[in-house]
C-alpha cells in the first residue's frame, strides 16, 4: 500500500511540474520580456493565456503535500526539518508570485503594473529554483531522519543543477504553450517569438543535462545509477525522444501537438527520477516501507484519494480542455465592477 501511495505521490509531482511548470514558464518570459513598450505584447499574450487556469494549477502542489504529510510522515519531517530554507524561500515566492499576476492587471498606474510584474516574474525564477534544489538535494542523499538544517543540504552541485534544470524546463513548457495561445489569440507576430524561444529553452535543457552526467555520478550516485539502467534509462529515453519530437512539431508549426509532447518529456523525466530512487524515498536511508504510515491511515488515504479522483479529475481535465479550446474568458473590468480614478495612467 505504502508502495502505491509513493506512485501517486510521484503522480502528483509530474502534474504539477507540468500544469505549474508552464505558468511558471509564462513568469521566466515575462521577466525577459524587455520594458513596458517592447515587453507589452508577450505580457498581453502571457496574462491572457494563464488567467484562466493559474489558481487550479496549485492544487496539484497541495495534493503533493497532503500525501507526504498523511502517508509518509517520517519522509515529510526530515525534509522539512533539513530543507526549511529552501521550502520557506520557495513558499514566498509563490504567495508573492500570485499576489503580482493578481494585482498587475486591474492596476491602472504604470508604476503599479511594473512593482507587480516585477514580483510576479522574479517568483517564477525562483521559486522553481528552489524546488529543485530540494529534490536535488534529497536525490544526492543529503537529507536524512534527524538531519539538522544546513546549507549544505541544498547548496550543493546537484541542487543548484536541479534548480537550473527546473528553470530551462518550465521555460520550455511555458514557451511551447504561448506559441499555440499566440495562435488562439489571434497574436500572429509572437507564434515566432516564443517558438524561438522554446528552442533556445530546450537547448539550455540539453546542456544542463549533459552537465549533469558527471555531477550527479559523483554527487548522487544511486539515482545515476538509477537513471542509467532498467526502467529508469527507459524513460529518460523515451523522455527525450518527447522533447525532440517537440522541436520537430515546433519547427513545422504543429503546435497543439507540441503540447501535449512537452508535457509528455516532463512528466517521463520525473518518472525516471522516481525509478531512479526505488525502494528509497531518501535514497540508501529510508525505504518506502519503512517511512509509510499506519496501515489504517494509508488504506484511508487511498480511499480519500480515489474519491478525490473520481470528483475532482473530470473537472480539472474538462477546466483544461475547455482553456485549450479557448471557451473561457476572462473576467472584464464590468465583471468585476473595476472603475478608473484620477491618475490611473500615470
Amino acid at each position: 500500500m505504502a508502495e502505491f501511495i509513493a506512485w501517486v505521490l510521484v503522480l502528483a509531482i509530474a502534474a504539477y511540474a507540468c500544469a505549474g511548470g508552464t505558468d511558471y514558464g509564462a513568469g521566466f518570459w515575462d521577466l525577459l520580456a524587455g520594458g513596458a513598450e517592447r515587453g507589452k505584447r508577450p505580457r498581453w499574450l502571457i496574462d491572457h493565456a494563464m488567467a484562466p487556469v493559474w489558481e487550479v494549477n496549485n492544487v496539484w502542489l497541495i495534493f503533493v503535500l497532503v500525501i507526504m504529510w498523511t502517508g509518509f510522515p517520517t519522509m515529510f519531517q526530515a525534509v522539512f526539518s533539513a530543507m526549511w530554507l529552501p521550502l520557506a524561500l520557495a513558499a514566498v515566492g509563490l504567495v508573492l508570485r500570485g499576489a503580482g499576476f493578481a494585482l498587475r492587471k486591474p492596476s491602472r498606474r504604470l508604476a503599479q503594473r511594473r512593482i507587480y510584474g516585477a514580483v510576479f516574474a522574479i517568483s517564477s525564477l525562483l521559486t522553481p529554483f528552489f524546488l529543485g534544489a530540494v529534490l536535488g538535494g534529497i536525490a544526492s542523499g543529503r537529507v536524512k531522519v534527524g538531519a539538522t538544517a544546513s546549507a549544505h543540504a541544498w547548496a550543493n552541485g546537484t541542487s543548484v543543477l536541479v534548480g537550473l534544470l527546473a528553470i530551462a524546463a518550465t521555460a520550455f513548457l511555458g514557451a511551447v504553450f504561448l506559441c499555440s495561445d499566440a495562435l488562439r489569440f489571434g497574436a500572429g507576430d509572437l507564434v515566432d517569438y516564443f517558438r524561438l524561444r522554446a528552442l533556445i529553452a530546450f537547448g539550455a535543457v540539453v546542456v544542463l543535462a549533459l552537465i549533469g552526467l558527471p555531477v550527479t555520478h559523483n554527487d548522487a550516485r544511486y539515482v545515476w545509477e538509477g537513471l542509467t539502467g532498467g526502467l529508469g534509462l527507459l524513460l529518460i529515453i523515451l523522455a527525450a525522444v518527447s522533447g525532440v519530437a517537440t522541436v520537430l512539431l515546433l519547427l513545422r508549426r504543429s503546435f497543439g501537438w507540441s503540447r501535449y509532447t512537452s508535457v509528455a518529456s516532463v512528466a517521463l523525466a520525473v518518472g525516471a527520477w522516481g525509478f531512479a530512487q526505488r525502494p528509497y524515498v531518501l535514497p540508501t536511508s529510508l525505504t518506502v516501507a519503512e517511512a509509510g504510515g499506519a496501515a489504517h491511515t494509508l488504506r484511508w488515504l487511498v480511499i480519500v484519494t480515489g474519491i478525490a479522483i473520481v470528483l475532482v479529475g473530470p473537472a480539472l481535465v474538462l477546466l483544461y480542455r475547455l482553456d485549450t479550446l479557448g471557451e473561457l474568458e476572462e473576467l472584464t473590468d464590468a465583471d468585476t465592477r473595476a472603475a478608473r480614478t484620477p491618475g490611473d495612467n500615470l
